[in-house]
């Protein structure tokens, strides 16, 4: 047990670094394109769109690298089942048509909650994301009703 919580955590914190790096270049980009925020309804579309993917590939990239301690673990043969199997935990779905060995079956409850938690990090990210370009378009409109 002390075992998978170790190596559980240690994981988590590898995922939460993938996710801050992600959420900076998401942000960057989002910095870097303010200006569209003033031109058409495709171009503040755009602009969210591209966040939300960068982010989405984060949460994508966490469960590969989960999928990846699986295999090394021997819980897995195939990728393509420890990829599903992670993100299932991951996504908090928990459909439990597999189920890892006891003796790493921890593991998938301490995913979930790093799914949780990274997930969460997302979801309030874009959030932010389009609560600042409904505010920036409303504030545009607004200035050219004015005009």
């Amino acid at each position: 047990m002390i075992l998978n919580l170790v190596v559980g955590v240690a994981l988590m914190m590898l995922c939460l670094v993938v996710q801050m790096l992600l959420l900076l270049s998401a942000t960057h980009y989002y910095g870097n394109h303010l200006g569209w925020l003033n031109g058409t309804a495709l171009r503040r579309f755009a602009v969210v769109a591209i966040v939300m993917l960068l982010l989405l590939l984060g949460n994508l990239l966490q469960g590969a690298i989960w999928a990846g301690l699986f295999l090394l673990l021997k819980e897995f043969d195939a990728f393509s089942d420890a990829l599903y199997h992670s993100l299932v935990n991951f996504s908090t779905l928990g459909y439990g048509d597999i189920v890892m060995s006891e003796r790493w079956r921890l593991l998938g409850p301490l995913q979930a909650v790093n799914g949780v938690l990274m997930i969460g990090i997302s979801t309030a990210s874009i959030g932010t994301v389009v609560t600042h370009v409904l505010t920036q378009t409303l504030r545009s409109n607004a200035d050219r009703a004015k005009n």
